[in-house]
């Protein structure tokens, strides 16, 4: 195959009308088409995929999963971050998605004895109503102004467990299960916007990873079914989605062990230290694109 720097002017479209970025996948993410890899070669009729990128593809969602699953949080960002470098996003957005569902689905199977039962209803009613409501108005919001409340938001509700823990708890998560899904048509940090309040909800490790993913797969489904992804052109990548979901069964089963394993402060110190900085990334992220660092 033949590896060449893709300069934006393929012949799939990368960019919305209007503007620079996807609203999914804001550049100061890593997602931007610029100086994506394109492959010369269809393994398994995969377009511009070789066997070789196949692998390296299954194997980092195995990474990346597994990370998510020690971590409770940022796998799917990891990986996401990743792949922007091989897809454009008008196919990367599907992809991921269904992909980061099979994730969730197969860790919430696994895990399904510690997961917090009573507050997938709320969430998913929650999950319905925002996916289908009201998406105009954060499209015309700046990416910029987008990440910088996220970010803040995060370290407020992380850092304060009493505004992460306040309110009735089911109602709590059906307003973040409408909330979730809401942003998570338009930026890629829901699962870390939803993080510290599961971690305010479940004192066990166990509970928070499997919850966590849980409401994860249902604000995945929300959202597929928002999009009306079946109608967008990725039957083709089919095979390297089912590999790659695949590789997040792996991860998960081995991320499970391990977590097992974790001693609980352990994990609750990584998982602070590592949404913060996440949080932070946001942050810095929206200073770059407003321009206020050159």
């Amino acid at each position: 195959f033949q590896a060449v720097e893709h300069d934006g002017r393929g012949t799939l479209p990368t960019h919305l009308s209007g503007g620079s970025d996807h609203p999914l996948c804001p550049s100061s993410l890593g997602c931007s088409d610029q100086g994506r890899i394109r492959l010369m070669e269809n393994f398994l009729g995969v377009p511009e995929v070789s066997s070789a990128l196949m692998a390296i593809l299954v194997v980092a969602a195995t990474i990346t999963t597994f990370l998510g699953t020690v971590t409770g949080t940022a796998g799917g960002l990891l990986l996401l971050a990743f792949m922007t470098f091989f897809f454009p996003l008008t196919v990367l957005v599907p992809m991921h998605t269904l992909i980061q569902l099979g994730a969730g689905t197969s860790r919430m199977f696994m895990m399904w004895r510690y997961v917090k039962k009573e507050l997938i209803f709320p969430f998913v009613i929650g999950s319905c109503i925002g996916a289908f409501s009201g998406a105009q108005i954060f499209v015309t919001l700046p990416s910029e102004i987008l990440q910088g409340i996220l970010g803040v938001f995060i370290l407020i509700v992380m850092w304060t467990p009493r505004l992460g823990a306040g309110g009735p708890e089911r109602l709590r998560f059906g307003i973040l299960g409408a909330a979730a899904t809401f942003l998570g048509i338009f930026v890629s940090a829901t699962g870390t916007f939803l993080s510290p309040f599961v971690a305010h909800a479940a004192k066990d490790r166990h509970v928070h990873v499997s919850t966590m993913a849980t409401l994860m797969a249902a604000s995945h489904v929300a959202k597929l079914v928002a999009f009306g992804f079946v109608g967008m052109a990725i039957g083709a990548y089919l095979p390297l989605i089912a590999l790659m979901i695949c590789g997040t069964v792996a991860g998960n089963w081995i991320g499970q062990r391990t977590l097992t394993r974790m001693p609980e402060k352990l994990f609750r110190k990584v998982f602070q230290v590592l949404l913060t900085l996440l949080a932070l990334r946001l942050l810095l992220g929206a200073i770059i694109e407003a321009g206020w660092l050159k």
